[in-house]
């Protein structure tokens, strides 16, 4: 299946650092060793003056640890659950209204697995939630909690496989601590023949919910083709890039979605498919697919007047050619479109040849002019591998929620193996990794920028 979770562990940081300013480590904490055979995506919530990490400990069972901001001492509970070889098993994290943590995690086209407190803030209280509405929970995939436009808890997630999925979407109703159905049905339907691999919904300057995604006729990652695109203002009424409203659900047969229709093995795959907006709040949708010679090009179009115009923005002489199932290693990256706090459209990319960077994008064009200065994300040290086993690789997380403060972020680190097509690792294997949280102080940041995902 894929493989897009993965990206998470490193993201672009999208925040303006004083040229020449130093990124410090304002303090280290350890947590504990935890498991280093294969990577799966860790969860780092900072709330308030609270911090919550969610894990895979060194035994493969799910951890959660807990601590204040002000002590360096974890306190932690393991939870029923153990994840295998599979990098899809990732976990997320979120708090509702009254403080309870929800979770989820350790599943890929598996039943539910979801757990959440019973007091807010306190893990030890965490009790498994059999069903959440109680339907399509049999196959679940990429579960997401995000807020809707008037800060309703949102659980969004693939129901299905790769290759044959519908996307769902629930709401919280934080008086009964209910979860009930935010659509009538499913919001993309594979009809049995395919399924839509999702970026969004996210808000943009323009106050729409933007959503885009690609369609995949089997777990192969080489059937993926036809990157789409809707918006809403409610992520109940959905509507095209036109403005056209639309009959959910929505399937590769909906007029009005398809972007640019790129075949199945035409170099376009989920997971490198972006949202990003120019100085006039026009949507611009990054992918990247072959050319005419067959070489891997980064894509941009762009939303105007209702139609998509399709710039490409690279001219590589290199061909990245992927198939298969199972998490694989992404030789391309690409981040969203932006504008930077100095005003220029930027980009970034990082590539197996041509290395990682940002361009600085003629806004008429979406051609690169320039190279925009992106400063570390961290410290160059903290990138140095520690275990003396072959083949280790640092992995982040930086946290979502907020601790309040001013050019702080949060990270998570720790050491594993690369991915394996979810497959299982003949030992030896490597020693389990520390975990730790690292508070940095970044001199000079633009808080409304995020990381991409």
């Amino acid at each position: 299946m894929l493989f897009v979770r993965l990206f998470i562990l490193t993201p672009f940081l999208c925040a303006s650092i004083t040229r020449g300013a130093e990124i410090k480590v304002e303090n280290r904490v350890d947590i504990m060793p935890v498991w280093s055979g294969h990577p799966v995506g860790f969860c780092l919530l900072t709330h308030g003056k609270r911090q919550f990490v969610g894990f895979y400990d060194a035994d493969r069972n799910m951890t959660v640890a807990a601590r204040t901001l002000d002590s360096d001492k974890w306190r932690t509970v393991r939870l029923p659950e153990r994840v295998g070889w599979d990098s899809h098993n990732s976990i997320t994290m979120h708090i509702d209204d009254d403080g309870c943590i929800h979770l989820m995690g350790n599943m890929h086209a598996d039943p539910l697995v979801y757990f959440r407190t019973d007091k807010p803030f306190d893990i030890t209280t965490f009790r498994r939630i059999e069903k959440m509405v109680g339907q399509n929970e049999k196959r679940v995939t990429y579960m997401r909690f995000f807020r809707g436009p008037k800060n309703e808890m949102i659980l969004t997630y693939r129901d299905g496989g790769s290759g044959s999925g519908n996307q769902i979407y629930n709401v919280y109703d934080h008086k009964t601590k209910t979860w009930s159905r935010l659509l009538d049905t499913p919001l993309t339907d594979g009809q049995g023949k395919m399924n839509a691999y999702l970026n969004g919904p996210t808000r943009g300057p323009d106050g729409y919910f933007h959503l885009c995604w690609v369609w995949r006729d089997t777990p192969d990652c080489a059937t993926n083709h036809d990157p789409s695109y809707a918006r809403s203002k409610d992520l109940v009424q959905w509507e095209t890039a036109a403005g056209k409203k639309i009959k959910l659900p929505m399937t590769i047969n909906t007029p009005g979605l398809i972007i640019d229709p790129v075949p199945v093995k035409g170099g376009i795959i989920n997971g490198c498919v972006r949202i990003g907006f120019d100085s006039k709040k026009r949507v611009i949708i990054s992918y990247h697919k072959f050319d005419r010679a067959g070489k891997t090009q980064v894509y941009n179009a762009r939303l105007e007047n209702g139609k998509w115009k399709i710039y490409q923005t690279s001219n590589w002489n290199y061909r990245w050619y992927f198939s298969g199932g199972g998490c694989i290693n992404f030789e391309i990256g690409i981040g969203n479109v932006r504008v930077a706090p100095d005003g220029k459209l930027v980009q970034s990319y990082r590539h197996v040849k041509y290395g990682t960077d940002s361009w600085v994008l003629d806004e008429a064009t979406l051609k690169p002019i320039g190279k925009a200065s992106r400063g570390p994300t961290r410290p160059k040290e903290l990138n140095k591998v520690e275990s003396n086993f072959p083949g280790m690789r640092v992995r982040w997380r930086r946290s979502s929620g907020s601790c309040g403060e001013s050019g702080v972020q949060y990270w998570l680190r720790w050491e594993t193996l690369g991915v394996n097509r979810d497959r299982p690792r003949k030992p030896p294997l490597p020693k389990p990794s520390m975990l730790r949280v690292y508070k940095l102080k970044i001199p000079h940041t633009d808080q409304k920028k995020k990381d991409i995902k």
